[in-house]
């Protein structure tokens, strides 16, 4: 809409003052470009417009957008702090872009001094944002609505008609007023002088109420994220049936923490897993599908605090001190015992397997370097067995109906005595000799070729996965997400709409006087139209036309001026 049509400056000029402060109430912050004069700000002048520039929208939006280009290498790349072996391997088996990427802080992405400067540059924008449109906005909440244009039938949506009532222009107004109050619209009269008077009503302050608490829980997302990551840990444990779990950091396969954590000062927790229980649907079109996964648990606060029993199931976690601790995964832990030449047991425990398919096919490694010569066995384990020549060994069913353990014996140096560190689940048989194979099911043995010992499969055993971790700043980061999606919704479904309604007497001096209904929106909705005609039925039920109602200008005959 144009407010320099040629003669109407007046109402030209109101327009754009109504425009004008409709924006502001809207919080528009305006971004000022570098003046030509630039040399000539000084250190002052340079400072305040590169805050400017900082706590611009657009800055927030793309420094919002360098934050999620910055978190890829954090989910490609493997991180130190939670996998440090998978990253010495990275860098074994990539020497050259391993090293650029190390350098560059890409295997600890989110402690890397250019993540957090991006990060603080995003929190101090967005709060540099939304300190001057809250000002704005509380000015605007406590503002009245904007005086009525001269010239109304310049707006948007507009509506007229002449009534032949003789002194009712103020019983209109009245009325018009306490209908739009009733309607909860912020209404500001300007009484009929005998001349005209006016009825401005504005509603919709909810709408940037939304997008400032969209904003302000962008924010404290942000922050409820950075304290967790300063002051928060995580870690997994496995723990076989009948073993116990300490909250000490020796105890857990992978642990990692903020930069702000004192490992001493963990909560001196700890339980023992008392019995796992797992269930699967045997047929139909989901079978072995997971129906039963639980585990029972006693647990201790603190070391001589009296024991608790706690049943651990999804979504229902162990909870001590803030620390959670929840059931994330499970397997089988076959028991095998090993006799050496002598007959001496040199190995006898429930042995972890890791499930490399659905139904739980599962790889696992026995080592006895103190044995000499040194031994070690492969083996896959199938709770429900089966053995074809395309697949060879494997399960056909989670639960063990069924189980065998197929071993692949070695011996000879298992390199642990390099100083080197080894993964308990995997074999190096580069220097190893390959003495046997051989499936067992519970209870059977199998005596070694050239007398190399025993291996027996005694038992079966499971294991369960615990996820254990501790986020302070998790609720926070909850609410704010919550307000967050609130705010959006208002942001979104409330429209800011701004109408008038005047009565103007005649010029010629006669009884008649016209009524003018207008309308102006922040943006171009769908809904303004029909919002301006119901008030207009509305205000004709007060003030009826006096003949067939003309909309608009009479020399227009589509009710709008051009």
């Amino acid at each position: 809409m144009s407010t320099s049509t040629p003669g109407a400056p007046e109402a030209g000029a109101a327009v754009q003052d109504s425009t004008e402060d409709l924006s502001a109430g809207l919080g528009t912050v305006p971004v000022n470009d570098l003046p030509p004069d630039s040399m000539k700000l000084g250190f002052v002048g340079w400072s305040r417009w590169m805050w400017r520039q900082l706590t611009s929208m657009r800055t927030a939006l793309l420094l919002l957008f360098l934050l999620a280009v910055a978190s890829i290498p954090g989910s490609v790349l493997p991180q130190r702090p939670v996998d440090p072996a998978r990253v010495t391997q990275y860098l074994s088996d990539n020497p050259g872009v391993g090293g650029v990427f190390d350098r560059l802080g890409f295997f600890d992405v989110f402690t890397a001094p250019w993540y957090v400067a991006i990060y603080l540059l995003l929190v101090i924008s967005l709060a540099g944002c939304i300190v001057p449109r809250t000002r704005l906005h509380w000015k605007a909440m406590r503002a009245q609505p904007p005086r009525a244009p001269s010239r109304l039938k310049r707006l948007p949506e507009y509506e007229s008609w002449e009534v032949s009532s003789d002194g009712a222009g103020q019983q209109t107004l009245d009325d018009t007023a306490a209908l739009l109050r009733k309607r909860r619209w912020r209404v500001r009269t300007q009484e009929f002088d005998g001349t005209s008077g006016w009825v401005s009503a504005e509603k919709g302050y909810l709408r940037e109420t939304g997008n400032l608490l969209f904003h302000i829980s962008l924010l404290g997302l942000l922050l409820g994220v950075a304290i967790g990551g300063m002051f928060g840990w995580r870690g997994q444990a496995l723990v076989i049936e009948g073993e116990s779990f300490s909250d000490t950091i020796t105890q857990y396969d992978t642990f990692s923490a903020g930069n702000l954590v004192d490992s001493a000062d963990l909560p001196p927790f700890s339980f023992t897993l008392n019995d796992f229980r797992s269930g699967f649907q045997a047929g139909g079109e989901q079978e072995g599908a997971a129906r039963l996964f639980e585990a029972d648990v006693t647990y201790r606060s603190q070391p001589g605090a009296e024991p608790e029993e706690k049943t651990v199931e999804v979504n229902d976690p162990l909870v001590v001190d803030g620390a959670k601790a929840y059931l994330v995964g499970h397997g089988y832990a076959p028991v095998i015992q090993v006799k050496n030449a002598q007959g001496q047991v040199i190995y006898d425990a429930p042995t972890v397997f890791l499930p490399i398919d659905g139904n739980f096919t599962s790889n696992g490694v026995v080592k006895m370097p103190d044995n000499d010569p040194q031994l070690a066995l492969q083996g896959i384990f199938a709770p429900t067995a089966a053995l074809d020549d395309q697949r060879g060994p494997h399960s056909t069913f989670p639960a063990a109906d069924d189980p065998a353990v197929f071993f692949s014996a070695w011996k000879g140096n298992l390199g642990l005595d390099d100083g080197i560190p080894q993964s308990v689940y995997k074999l190096d048989t580069s220097e190893l000799e390959q003495i046997g194979i051989k499936g067992l099911r519970p209870g059977e043995s199998w005596t070694l070729p050239d007398g190399s010992g025993t291996v027996s499969f005694t038992g079966i055993k499971q294991y369960a996965v615990f996820d254990v971790a501790y986020d302070p700043g998790k609720l926070f980061a909850l609410v704010a997400s919550i307000l967050a999606i609130l705010g959006l919704m208002l942001s979104l479904f409330i429209p800011r709409r701004r109408v008038w309604v005047k009565v103007s007497a005649a010029a010629d001096g006669t009884s008649s006087s016209t009524v003018e209904v207008a309308g102006l929106s922040r943006t171009d909705e769908a809904g303004l139209k029909p919002a301006v005609a119901d008030l207009a039925t509305d205000v004709r039920a007060i003030a009826p036309p006096a003949t067939t109602p003309t909309p608009g200008d009479p020399t227009d005959p589509d009710g709008k001026a051009h």
